[in-house]
């Protein structure tokens, strides 16, 4: 079982940058990491991924190069950094937990089997 809970969304301007937190009890240190995002009207979208030992990462084109995921196992917490924030990152943030093996299903929304509640960032222009 795992328990995840974002914070560290809020308002900012475009070419703003936020950090967001994930705070994990459970099995996070055997599962891989994943944060998405979903804006009103849309369907939940990968945003980006890392691996069990935060080795290998993984981002969906829209955020690369500007967001970055980490990891600190030791402390159960999965970070994602955003840079450079454009009013099309508007969304609802979640972080998720992955329990298979890093693979390609790391994009997918139902390789996920646990979910925090998702916290807002609003980008103005």
């Amino acid at each position: 079982q795992v328990q995840l809970v974002e914070s560290g969304g809020g308002l900012v301007q475009a070419g703003g940058s936020l950090r967001l937190s994930c705070a994990a009890s459970g099995r996070m240190f055997t599962s891989v990491m994943g944060w998405f995002r979903q804006a009103p009207g849309k369907e939940r979208e990968f945003v980006a991924a890392i691996s069990r030992s935060g080795i290998s990462t993984y981002y969906a084109d829209s955020v690369k190069g500007r967001f970055t995921i980490s990891r600190d196992n030791a402390k159960n917490m999965v970070f994602l950094q955003m840079n450079s924030l454009k009013p099309e990152d508007t969304a609802v943030y979640y972080c998720a937990a992955n329990l298979a093996p890093w693979s390609t299903t790391v994009t997918l929304v139902y390789g996920y089997a646990y979910w925090g509640q998702g916290t807002q960032v609003t980008v103005s222009s």
